[in-house]
């Protein structure tokens, strides 16, 4: 079992920066891909990020990228989402997951374990 929980969401003005993290705890986080996904009220769950096991490789949605890194510390068992240029349409709840595939990163199926959420809601 992998444990995730999000922190850092809340409240930012349009063009403003938020910082989120995701701290796991249970089995070697180093094992796993981890990922960011979001999902806004009345709307499907969609992707964010993904960066591998070890950091080397990261997939970004078109919609952030260019605003939106993923980062991660296995020393640590963190990973982070750091969010700049927030637009209204990135107000979402945001969920990190362990698992996934850098071969599909939209496969949400592959992901095994996922956080409760962090609320990201941005005023224009």
């Amino acid at each position: 079992q992998v444990q995730l929980v999000e922190s850092g969401g809340g409240l930012a003005q349009a063009g403003g920066s938020l910082r989120l993290s995701c701290a796991a705890s249970g089995r070697t986080f180093s094992n796993y891909n981890m990922g960011w996904f979001r999902q806004a009220s009345g709307k499907e769950r969609e992707f964010v990020a993904l960066i591998s096991r070890n950091g080397g490789t990261v997939y970004g949605a078109d919609s952030v990228k260019g605003r939106f890194t993923i980062s991660r510390d296995n020393a640590k068992n963190t990973i982070d989402l750091q969010m700049n240029s927030l637009k209204s349409e990135d107000t979402a709840v945001y969920y990190c997951a362990a698992g996934g595939t850098i071969y599909n990163v939209l496969d949400q199926k592959a992901y095994d374990y996922w956080g409760q959420g962090t609320q990201v809601t941005v005023s224009s």
